[in-house]
């Protein structure tokens, strides 16, 4: 009974919006668009779309609106909206993606790129650009394409930028704050929404290319897009396509990559004698695993008697000398730069990527417009992971190569050595994802007159097919590397008849036939072609993700107060999403990394809302909105917003929102069926390093995160400084039931820690190839509360203001985010507030401004950008004397401060325009102009932050764009 008054209600409120529509052509309103009054106008020509096709008005259009599904010019809402518009897209767009721009945006911190998914081996999101707004991930934030939700690019339900046709993009609204009331799951942390130029009539071809300024990292792209119309202009075709290419960066030269600090355990620390645990110190490098290998532990009459020896060239024997202070994995000076210290991991993907979009309109009726949309894009990411990396390669006594190595005396006794490496012989590891998303799209628009006022409506439905491909390249098979490791001298008679003396595998004497090639791990230049095609493999998995969804719009005026008009919006959504796979059972098992198991699942879900505008006196205003959601899986939500905006006089305005929103559990979460990966773990009770077995699966108990925000703010228009706009909002967000996924060394230090529900999530490796097998799922214990500032000001004047005779307009827009506290609590440690955290948490400060200068002839446009200064990890505790007691939730360290990033870019645009033919721009953008390095982290692999940072220094970037009206 509960379930069908639900839907009952439901139902009621989808009814609402199929009121039999009035055919009485709406009357005239002003084809200003409903933004927040902190939007800046440019008054460049180019932010505008082209004029309406002739024939047919602007204001027949539906209105889009952002922020709100009330479809009212006039209409001002309380939730904060930032714009980027077509002026800002084309002449500060860094890349040939647009996503690299609106990720530069203060409000989107810790969002995914290409950049800094390089090493997502097995969770398929390498490759792909997700927003990720306020540091709450990619998953709480909601992407748009003209007001609807858009293919998603993976199983997790994020959409890749990459995917939408950016080149008729005429404008990106940002909403920071709650939207799930007006738009739905996943709309948590806010919703940007893309909107597209529908009407655009013409022909426009845009060329580019670029290179870093040290000759790599090249690419270039080319699009065309255009519009144009038929049947006397009642209807409109839009086509549009592109090409973008990047060459890969498969290894890190730049000089920042040679800081070689590291944090290392202090020797000079004793209980109690005010010494930091940690110390920063450098030159340093990894000493446990080196390109030929190196022995860090044998087993003997005496231990450790090997310790130290290390392999060159050709199996040349070294001795390693571990400088001046060591640790089991780290030297100060002494050989450190003899590993690899992540020279030999990729800086930056190959990429190919291609966008196809068409659309076509027709207006059936003078309130109906009836359209059809479809899009195609295919994209393949190519990562260098780096190379192997073993720190346990066991050689037993008897080891041929290493009695050749060493010879028989030094090999008395010693039933076994412990070998480090990263197997310089190898090639490195290597990923390659593809994916082919497809979206088609059908629908109708309109206005007409209800209540004797302009009401618009809409519908639609979609279907949506996500194709991909994830395969990794040269991926270490365990069994084999076991029995390719095994390497012994074939005795006399041997049963699979190899030659007495020759080196063979010792499985293979017992197994003749089972095809083991075995492998010399000691020195560079020494493995054989045949042990390295048996010991590597290929894993690969396919998946398909679908989703089918529809909706209906409308929004009226139903009647009016003293105090002006009652806005009206109602509407409803049906979502069915699902996902399938394969993956051959070779690759299900087995393997270093990867280990793919192919995805089943699927889940449905309703949707419906109602939103109000209230006019309640002069200047002020209410807002509202609520929608019902009855997921398939985890039943019935309620979502909320109430808001208000007060402008007392028409110089400032004051707005305040407040709202209940959720993020139901994705098909990844409730279904994966799980990746392995091989890793390893301190063992708190005896304190050794285990190797484990990792695999992460779903958890179809799950249900949706509730969050509660609030965001309070004014905006100021000061009539005495024309084209001045300042805004300021507070904001505050607090998501309880955050799903979260634990990994190996959490689940064993919780149970250590006496919480019994880890401890069955981990067992003995039966098999005895490694110690311990985890199984780890998500579960809806978290909590992440965050808050902050956002600080928006823009100044636009004609420069004849100050320069009589000039022309052109004079713009400087500034950003800025300050984050005065992000902490996520998982309840089983202390919560740390990780704002300034470059590791885990989103930085103070983000800040972003901009000068431009844009005259009919040519656009000049400067940009500073970066982050501010922070910590390592906000868990250390910065001191060198009289530090507190021991830790280890917050242990001490002698250098916790990273410094921050300051990028300065440059564009330039030369404009050329021919009567009665069309308009040509030459542009150069100079990204990172300084060559300012990035943020510096004192660990091993890259040493760098890969999400705030440049990482290519400075690069060029330049083209035409041409267009023919």
């Amino acid at each position: 009974m509960i379930v069908t008054r639900r839907l009952r209600r439901i139902s009621l409120l989808v009814g609402a919006a199929v009121i039999s529509l009035n055919t009485a052509s709406a009357a005239p309103v002003s084809d200003t668009e409903n933004k927040d009054t902190r939007t800046r106008k440019s008054g460049n020509a180019n932010t505008s779309s082209k004029a309406p096709i002739s024939g047919k008005s602007a204001n027949d259009e539906v209105i889009t609106v952002t922020g709100s599904r009330i479809a009212n010019a006039h209409a001002k809402t309380p939730t904060p909206v930032s714009t980027l518009t077509l002026s800002d897209i084309q002449n500060q767009s860094p890349t040939n993606n647009l996503a690299d721009l609106v990720n530069e945006l203060p409000q989107f911190a810790g969002s995914t790129t290409p950049q800094n998914s390089r090493l997502a081996l097995s969770g398929g999101t390498a490759g792909i650009n997700a927003l990720n707004l306020r540091n709450l991930g990619a998953v709480r934030s909601l992407v748009l394409l003209d007001g609807r939700r858009t293919a998603p690019s993976a199983i997790t339900g994020i959409v890749d930028i990459n995917t939408l046709p950016q080149q008729l993009v005429k404008r990106v609204d940002v909403v920071t704050g709650g939207a799930s009331a007006q738009y739905g799951s996943d709309a948590v942390a806010g919703v940007t929404n893309f909107v597209l130029d529908k009407t655009y009539t013409g022909l426009k071809v845009n060329a580019d290319s670029g290179v870093s300024t040290y000759g790599d990292g090249t690419n270039y792209a080319t699009s065309v897009a255009g519009g144009f119309g038929f049947a006397h202009d009642r209807g409109h075709v839009l086509l549009s396509g592109d090409y973008a290419h990047q060459d890969g960066i498969y290894s890190v030269t730049r000089s920042w990559n040679e800081n070689n600090n590291r944090i290392m355990a202090n020797p000079a620390y004793a209980a109690g004698n005010g010494q930091p645990y940690y110390i920063v110190r450098g030159p340093a490098g990894t000493n446990n695993a080196l390109p030929g290998g190196i022995i860090n532990a044998s087993v003997g009459p005496v231990a450790n008697s090997l310790r130290g020896l290390y392999f060159g060239q050709g199996g040349s024997v070294n001795h390693y000398r571990y400088g001046s202070y060591s640790t089991s994995t780290t030297s100060l000076g002494g050989d450190y730069a003899l590993a690899d210290n992540g020279r030999n991991i990729g800086l930056s993907p190959g990429s190919d990527r291609k966008n196809l979009y068409g659309r076509v309109s027709y207006d059936v009726a003078p309130w109906m417009t009836l359209y059809a949309e479809g899009a195609y894009n295919e994209s393949e990411y190519v990562y260098n992971a780096g190379p192997q990396y073993l720190t346990t390669v066991k050689l037993k006594g008897d080891n041929a190569y290493l009695m050749d190595a060493l010879g028989p005396n030094a090999l008395r006794g010693v039933s076994s050595a412990t070998l480090g490496t990263t197997a310089h012989d190898m090639p490195y590891r290597r990923t390659d994802n593809r994916r082919n998303v497809q979206r088609y799209t059908f629908g109708g628009e309109g206005n007409f007159t209800m209540f004797g006022k302009r009401a618009s409506w809409s519908a639609y439905a979609q279907y949506s097919a996500t194709r991909t491909h994830e395969q990794i390249y040269n991926v270490m098979n365990t069994s084999r590397i076991a029995n390719a490791t095994d390497a012994v001298r074939a005795p006399a008679g041997n049963a699979a008849g190899i030659p007495a003396g020759t080196v063979a595998c010792r499985s293979t004497l017992t197994s003749p036939g089972n095809g083991c090639s075995p492998i010399d791990w000691l020195g560079t230049g020494v493995m054989s072609a045949s042990s390295i095609d048996y010991a590597l493999g290929n894993p690969w998995r396919d998946e398909k993700f679908e989703e089918i969804v529809s909706g209906v719009n409308l929004s009226m005026t139903p009647f009016a107060t003293w105090a002006g008009d009652v806005n009206v919006a109602v509407g409803g959504e049906y979502r069915d999403e699902r996902v399938s796979g394969y993956v051959p059972t070779q690759y299900q098992s087995g393997w270093s990394v990867g280990n793919f198991l192919p995805t089943f699942g699927s889940y449905d879900v309703k949707e419906a809302y109602l939103e109000t505008n209230v006019p309640l006196a002069k200047g002020l205003s209410f807002n509202g909105a609520v929608r019902g959601t009855d997921y398939s899986t985890s039943g019935y939500v309620t979502t909320w917003k109430i808001g208000a905006v007060w402008q007392p006089v028409p110089d400032i305005l004051f707005r305040a929102t407040r709202s209940r929103d959720i993020r139901a559990p994705n098909i990844n979460e409730l279904y994966q069926a799980g990746t392995s990966r091989t890793t390893s773990v301190l063992d708190p009770w005896t304190g050794n390093t285990d190797t484990v077995l990792e695999t992460t699966t779903g958890n179809s108990q799950l249900k949706p995160e509730k969050a509660d925000t609030t965001v309070v703010g004014s905006v100021i228009t000061p009539r005495f400084a024309p084209g001045l706009s300042i805004s300021v909002d507070w904001f505050h967000t607090r998501l309880k039931n955050a799903i979260q996924q634990f990994y190996s060394q959490d689940i064993i230090d919780q149970c250590y820690q006496g919480n019994q529900s880890f401890c069955s999530a981990f067992r003995p490796d039966p098999s005895g190839q490694r110690d311990l097998l985890f199984s780890a799922s998500p579960f809806n214990f978290s909590q992440i509360t965050t808050s902050g500032i956002d600080i928006d000001a823009t100044y636009q004047f004609p420069v004849r203001r100050i320069f009589p005779k000039a022309d052109g307009l004079f713009t400087l827009h500034g950003q800025a985010s300050n984050y005065l506290s992000y902490v996520a609590d998982s309840g089983l440690s202390p919560a740390i507030d990780t704002a300034g955290d470059i590791t885990t948490g989103p930085p103070k400060w983000i800040y972003r401004f901009s000068a431009s200068y844009d005259t009919s002839r040519f656009n000049v446009t400067a940009v500073a950008r970066g982050i501010s200064a922070g910590n390592y990890s906000n868990s250390y505790v910065q001191c060198t004397t009289s530090c507190p007691a021991y830790n280890a939730y917050f242990p001490t360290i002698d250098d916790n401060h990273v410094k921050g990033t300051f990028y300065f870019d440059m564009n330039f645009t030369y404009k050329l325009k021919y009567s009665n033919f069309g308009n040509m721009q030459v542009f150069l953008n100079v990204t990172n102009l300084a060559n300012a390095g990035p943020v510096i982290v004192p660990e091993s692999g890259l040493a760098a932050d890969s999400t705030y940072s440049s990482l290519l220094g400075r690069t060029f970037r330049g083209g035409i764009r041409f267009e023919l009206q």
